[in-house]
């Protein structure tokens, strides 16, 4: 059984390139193992809309050869499959008879969601397909997928596109990194206890770093990826994202919008980077020994003489009463040590040492480590007395919550949590188009300073931490990485 707070109504969703990846292996799985612990009503219907010729047979029997879900019960996926139409329709070139049959099955009143699965490009196209066939009602919510854009000219006019159709609180711009329940319990954590925000703040926070690193190379995105690189696939959406939920202030209330103007100013205040020895960009080369043999970049794109960075490093400051004089330190790469999200507060070292001197070099800052993956948790770095008798002898020790241990029932994962939100009719955890371009005004400097630079990437030996250069940006500020020890 759901918690009853988790309850919601009846609706209808309709997954617009519903044979692509993003449907298949997030989308439709999120929305199965929500019908699995009995949230999605039985009369909802899930419409799959793509181009390919297939019938609803062989379209589920493609979803179950392509997820490695474990469904142990086949009467609920049997139920599952039940709700799934698929039509073969062409958004640019619609048959008018799978249409008919689109617009006859859709119920009338009931919450409507779209999730546009498709390229950006087509999201202007996707918008007026549904408006201008009538597919919209009253309760219609619009989903949309990171990127937005390129740069802020094509973010620009990928929200006018939008706008043209749909209202800015019926559109749902989608970051998963803001679905995990870590995440989220950052704000909770800031807003619900005095012990953390009375000294969220520069006289107490030295620095703060923000660590996405994958293991992963590029393999079945070599062309998207080697338009994009790391700036603009993760920087610019996910850990800009991250960097807005731990400087924020407290809004007057937990309201999406209200939530949101404060994401938003911090965006503003980010501080345009105007020294290249502030960013640091690589690009994974060649391993080969006896123990990995790791293709480079440049052979998993093919693209030989590619300059795309898959590695950044850099330094943001925020121009605010709160956060003056604070380096957030941020990075993000492809083919690192390990595969690891997390956001590390490193407090202030304390200001007299009332212990025997030789135990000073013993003694570390206090931290706050938030992991987003692979173990959801929160991680308390402190001082205390190792046991023992002969006098006081300083250790380090943590106090760790693993949302796995603490919380025995499954996670849900990011999709899951999000879609339902939009159900709902909850933007919180969604981005407003001032957010998407405020993100893009501070990162298109960055780029142009790059290229103006004639700045290339730096190789980095794949499952190391990423380009020599990255570290000798902390060291110059007199920091060091804090690497996760997953």
């Amino acid at each position: 059984m759901i918690h009853p707070n988790s309850e919601i109504s009846e609706f209808d969703i309709i997954i617009i390139g519903a044979t692509g990846d993003l449907s298949i292996r997030k989308i439709i799985p999120a929305l199965f193992k929500r019908y699995a612990d009995g949230q999605i009503p039985e009369k909802s219907k899930i419409y799959c809309l793509a181009r390919q010729k297939l019938d609803n047979s062989s379209f589920t029997q493609k979803i179950s050869q392509q997820n490695k879900i474990d469904f142990k019960n086949s009467k609920i996926l049997k139920e599952f499959f039940d709700k799934i139409n698929y039509l073969c329709i062409d958004i640019k070139n619609p048959d008018s008879k799978n249409l008919f049959s689109l617009q006859k099955k859709l119920t009338k009143d009931r919450v409507r969601l779209f999730y546009l699965a498709t390229a950006p490009e087509l999201f202007g196209v996707s918008a007026q397909f549904i408006r201008e066939n009538n597919l919209a009602n009253n309760k219609t919510r619009i989903i949309v997928e990171k990127p937005i854009g390129k740069d802020l000219i094509s973010a620009i006019d990928i929200n006018k596109a939008l706008n043209s159709y749909f209202d800015e609180d019926q559109i749902y711009r989608i970051d998963h990194y803001l679905g995990k329940e870590t995440v989220q319990n950052l704000m909770v954590m800031r807003f619900a206890n005095q012990l953390f925000e009375a000294h969220w703040n520069n006289n107490s926070i030295s620095n703060v770093q923000i660590t996405v690193s994958e293991e992963i190379g590029i393999k079945g995105r070599e062309s998207y990826y080697d338009s994009y690189g790391a700036i603009k696939d993760m920087m610019q959406n996910h850990i800009l994202q991250l960097v807005c939920l731990v400087a924020m202030e407290p809004p007057s209330k937990f309201d999406a919008n209200l939530v949101r103007d404060e994401k938003l100013k911090v965006l503003q205040s980010l501080k345009k980077i105007e020294d290249l020895n502030e960013i640091c960009i690589g690009q994974y080369g060649l391993k080969s020994d006896d123990e990995d043999q790791i293709a480079s970049y440049t052979q998993d794109s093919k693209q030989h003489d590619s300059k795309t960075e898959t590695f950044v490093a850099l330094m943001a400051k925020i121009d605010n009463w709160r956060w003056a004089g604070v380096p957030f330190f941020l990075r993000t790469g492809k083919r690192l040590k390990t595969r690891a999200s997390e956001i590390v507060i490193t407090f202030k070292p304390i200001q007299h040492f009332i212990f025997d001197k030789t135990e000073k070099n013993n003694t570390l800052p206090n931290q706050l480590i938030i992991r987003l993956q692979p173990d959801e948790g929160l991680k308390i770095l402190l001082m205390s007395k190792e046991p023992g008798p002969g006098g006081i002898r300083i250790s380090p020790s943590y106090l760790n919550l693993s949302f796995s241990d603490t919380f025995k029932n499954k996670i849900p994962d990011a999709y899951e949590r999000l879609l339902m939100d939009v159900v709902r009719g909850n933007q919180t955890l969604f981005m407003r188009k001032d957010e998407v371009e405020a993100a893009w005004s501070w990162i298109d400097p960055i780029i142009s300073l790059i290229k103006k630079n004639n700045r290339l990437p730096e190789t980095y030996i794949p499952k190391s931490w990423g380009p020599i250069s990255s570290f000798d940006l902390l060291k110059r500020h007199g920091f060091e990485w804090c690497e996760p020890d997953y």
